[in-house]
């Protein structure tokens, strides 16, 4: 246009003053004209400022610290809870977790070292309420034979007959409808109203916070397929509906009719609610499906889409073992003998066959999901990391120092540890009450102590796995991290500018780049120091073959990786006898930046870290040492606890 009017009119002295106008945002590319006058450079210099905000903390609004808590908690509503002797109930979990001292069900005083920042309240949705109105003596109860007679041996002395019975009969489905509480009874909704009204009594915002819950049972065979509810929401909206139960016609074991169920519960409550699936090493095979159990056939599109958009985060540790990796998938990781239980499904009517084994583990269910993502355009199995305790007794208490069991009958005693936990029907196979596992808390990225922010994380993934110490972990995946990031003393800052945090997604990578990692760990304030980072990268290649490997990637002294490629050990300064240690090895503090050394962009990848501690005495040697009793000599008394951040993953560009 400019060209136009230069060779079409005269140049008069108002033509000229017109073409001036005109084209002089063509030659004053610093000034702008707005109906307000003209911008310049020193005009907009004055209006922002050329530096930073002189407090580096100004203006940040990315999580700065984790929010410790458990996802995974049972009361006296929980029918197997009271069955083992749990009276304590929903309101008794949440003062405990607010670091009340509660009078615990075997009758000892416990109180937290610190209380934690949230809990989930998770009893089972089935016989939800049970107990507590048998121990009541609820007119309705006594009103039938069979409820009746269990009330009379519970007050007569016959309380651990009774509860037998009770078990036996809720597994085989003979107990009287007339008195077992289901959906859309007065009994079901009053026990889930109580459940409600606890959480919302005990929710403080920015102080502690009490999720609504419950736990979906599915254990069809003995096959752990449980799965905690969590809402994000309060209990005028919670209250619209009833916990799914998996006991038909009310209810269905199969996680498809799960995911519908919460699909209508969102519409119905107007909230959001997610899925955490439990730890998979008791479901013989069945949580990680390529085959499902339900049908036969291969996993479809449908299955991994409403996998992956229900249930956003795994439960890779807690009191019944460690659900990582497995010695037998992992046989390279020197760390993956760890607190296993591998001996069959949950009440051990059918024991572990080695391929099995595959489909119960996180790590291998992560390879898996690339290779699902590969086949069907969408990854199943892309959760994030958790640890809880399922703890049956209202308590969380899963320090080492301060463990206070699975259930109300293994609450610390001078045998608990040598007291068979589980038996198969023929006595032969036994999980003994030493293996059960002080584990382990969920540790939460969010940027405030509420409902909302808590849960908005976890939906993001931005979450870490610890086995019971409160280690503070960080993971941030890019292309442009530097050595010198690591000495940045806000690694979060630059972590959340050149990268993106655990539980997120790399872009494709740029020509010739490779993904670079910002790691950092500190230790836990009143804990063990740490011995090492390291990184787990899985992969899958082009000929659709899944692969992992282990690189450590900071490590406290000065120590060098062997010929083998492996570091050496930290080292132990435990005294078992006397239940002590002392942090005269390892370090406080981790940090590093680490760079794939095998990197092909071509190759779908996950990278997760783990942390280790320094060794330190497990609860067994807490036990002997109180008790003044001798463990067996299969019973280990130390352990090296540690932390699992949810991965990060690679997709290459289509």
């Amino acid at each position: 246009m400019n060209r136009i009017l230069l060779s079409t009119f005269p140049l008069t002295a108002f033509s000229l003053a017109l073409l001036a106008v005109i084209v002089a945002p063509a030659f004053a590319a610093d000034e702008a004209v707005t109906d307000i006058g003209t911008l310049d450079k020193e005009s907009a210099g004055k209006t922002f400022p050329s530096k930073p905000p002189y407090s580096p903390y100004a203006g940040r609004n990315f999580p700065t610290r984790p929010y410790f808590g458990d996802t995974h908690t049972h009361t006296s509503f929980s029918m197997d809870a009271g069955a083992f002797g749990c009276r304590l109930g929903p309101r008794d979990a949440f003062r405990f977790g607010k670091g009340q001292e509660v009078m615990a069900s075997s009758g000892q005083s416990v109180k937290l070292s610190r209380p934690l920042d949230f809990i989930v309240v998770t009893d089972h949705s089935d016989g939800f309420g049970f107990f507590p109105m048998l121990l009541a003596g609820d007119p309705r109860i006594m009103a039938d034979p069979q409820g009746r007679a269990w009330s009379e041996m519970i007050h007569s002395g016959k309380g651990a007959q009774a509860a037998i019975e009770i078990v036996v009969n809720f597994g085989k489905g003979t107990i009287s409808k007339a008195i077992l509480p289901v959906p859309g009874t007065a009994t079901y909704r009053s026990a889930w109203l109580e459940t409600i009204a606890a959480a919302d009594e005990a929710n403080e915002p920015g102080k502690f916070t009490a999720f609504i819950g419950f736990e979906w049972t599915s254990n069809t065979g003995g096959n752990n397929l449980h799965r905690n509810i969590i809402f994000r929401e309060n209990g005028e909206k919670a209250r619209r509906v009833e916990p799914f139960v998996t006991m038909k016609p009310y209810g269905n074991d199969n996680p498809r009719d799960l995911w519908k169920w919460m699909a209508a519960c969102e519409e119905k409550t107007d909230s959001e609610i997610l899925a955490l699936a439990h730890n998979g090493n008791l479901s013989n095979g069945r949580m990680f499906p390529i085959i499902e159990s339900f049908t036969g056939k291969r996993i479809d599109r449908e299955y991994a889409e409403g996998r992956m958009k229900w249930e956003p985060l795994y439960e890779a540790t807690q009191i019944k073992g460690d659900g990582e990796t497995h010695p037998f998938l992992s046989p390279n990781d020197e760390f993956a003998n760890f607190e296993r239980w591998d001996k069959g499904n949950l009440d051990l009517t059918v024991l572990k066959k080695p391929e099995m084994l595959e489909f119960e583990y996180a790590r291998s269910a992560l390879k898996n999901g690339l290779k699902m993502e590969a086949e069907l355009g969408v990854n199943p199995y892309k959760f994030g990391m958790v640890g809880s305790t399922d703890a049956h007794t209202a308590l969380a208490a899963v320090e080492e120092d301060n463990f206070f069991g699975k259930t109300s009958s293994s609450e610390p005693g001078a045998d608990r540890a040598a007291h068979p936990f589980v038996k198969s029907a023929d006595g032969k196979t036994v999980i003994m009450g030493w293996e059960q596992t002080a584990s382990g808390y969920a540790a939460v990225w969010a940027t405030e102590n509420t409902r909302a922010a808590i849960f908005d994380a976890m939906k993001r993934k931005e979450v870490y796995a610890t086995t019971g110490p409160r280690m503070v972990v960080r993971l941030f995946g890019g292309f442009d991290f530097e050595a010198k990031d690591a000495q940045n003393r806000l690694p979060a800052a630059i972590g959340y500018t050149k990268g993106v945090p655990m539980g997120g997604d790399l872009p494709p990578a740029p020509a010739g780049k490779a993904p670079t990692f910002l790691v950092a760990a500190l230790k836990d304030p009143i804990g063990a120091n740490l011995d090492r980072y390291q990184i787990v990268k899985g992969w899958l290649d082009a000929k659709g073959e899944t692969h992992e490997k282990v690189y450590d990637v900071a490590w406290s002294g000065n120590r060098r990786a062997g010929a083998d490629g492996k570091l050496p050990s930290v080292g132990s300064t435990v005294d078992v006898e006397n239940a002590t240690w002392t942090n005269t090895i390892g370090a406080p503090e981790l940090i590093s930046v680490w760079q794939d050394p095998e990197f092909d962009p071509a190759q779908r990848a996950f990278y997760y870290g783990r942390v280790i501690e320094i060794p330190t005495p497990r609860w067994t040697a807490y036990d002997a040492k109180y008790f003044g009793v001798k463990m067996p000599k299969e019973v280990p008394m130390t352990t090296t606890e540690r932390a699992y951040t949810s991965p990060i993953w690679y997709t290459p560009a289509k």
